[in-house]
């Protein structure tokens, strides 16, 4: 499943197709929604954000809609006399002055007004969005020292949207690696410079997947890989996809391990337990 950065990367893609422009016409799949399409007519698309995996269109009328690719959902972009040739079900059409984005195979789709999206069942119980809405490594610090995250361990504790949104299973591992802690250890266990390190590099690694495209590796160590004949796949990451290959930092066997019913990437020498 895409993670944050990638999210955010469609959502800028998404914003230059039909951001700023004004609709022109507007299909929804879902009878729900269809009732609300030709209401759309005739408005600003205001700007496109992130929280989370999920997607938010904002209209000038204060009205946002929200969607959720889940697994097997994807936006497409197109001209408005020129659809995707595609075998996937569409489900949102949104026409702007001949351009299009075209949301397919989702189900996790609903209109909201903006008073109201804090209401979301699904937004309600998210932490700030680490790329959409300019989350400090100071404000990470601070969720990091709640009491309900206090005693969860790393390695799971990444993965809850509730701590901050936007982190998926690679991010989870770099972070882990770059600073030096075994996903056993929990924040109350961390000293204040654990912490701050912490926080530091789930906010910047965050950014330079979203920067990079994926690439959270360093470019000393990405050269070393290249060199070494590794593929993109394995070279994107400082750990993430390199089970067996050797730690870029101390030369220690990269392993790999299930936390959480998901996999994760370590170097048992740089991440002692």
């Amino acid at each position: 499943m895409p993670e944050g950065p990638e999210i955010r990367r469609a959502a800028d893609r998404i914003e230059k197709q039909i951001g700023g422009r004004v609709i022109d016409d507007a299909w929804f799949a879902f009878p729900e929604l269809a009732v609300h399409a030709s209401s759309l007519i005739g408005i600003h698309v205001s700007r496109i954000d992130t929280w989370g995996k999920a997607m938010l269109i904002r209209f000038a009328d204060q009205r946002v809609l929200y969607s959720h690719n889940q697994l097997y959902g994807v936006w497409k972009l197109h001209s408005e006399d020129k659809p995707p040739n595609t075998k996937r079900s569409l489900r949102v059409r949104l026409s702007a002055q001949g351009r299009c984005a075209s949301l397919y195979s989702a189900s996790d789709i609903s209109l909201w007004h903006e008073e109201n999206l804090v209401e979301h069942p699904f937004l309600s119980r998210l932490g700030p969005d680490l790329l959409s809405q300019d989350t400090t490594a100071e404000q990470v610090q601070q969720r990091l020292r709640l009491k309900q995250f206090q005693k969860r361990r790393l390695g799971a504790l990444l993965l809850d949207q509730g701590l901050v949104a936007g982190l998926g299973n690679y991010l989870r591992s770099e972070i882990l690696f770059f600073t030096h802690l075994h996903p056993q250890l929990r924040p109350i266990d961390l000293t204040d410079s654990q912490i701050a390190l912490l926080s530091e590099k789930i906010v910047s690694v965050t950014h330079q997947a979203y920067l990079k495209a994926g690439v959270t590796n360093t470019q000393a160590w990405i050269d070393q890989a290249i060199n070494a004949g590794e593929p993109r796949r394995q070279w994107r990451f400082a750990v993430f996809e390199r089970a067996g290959l050797e730690c870029h930092r101390c030369g220690a066997v990269i392993e790999r391990t299930m936390v959480g019913s998901r996999r994760l990437y370590l170097c048992p020498r740089c991440q002692p337990a």
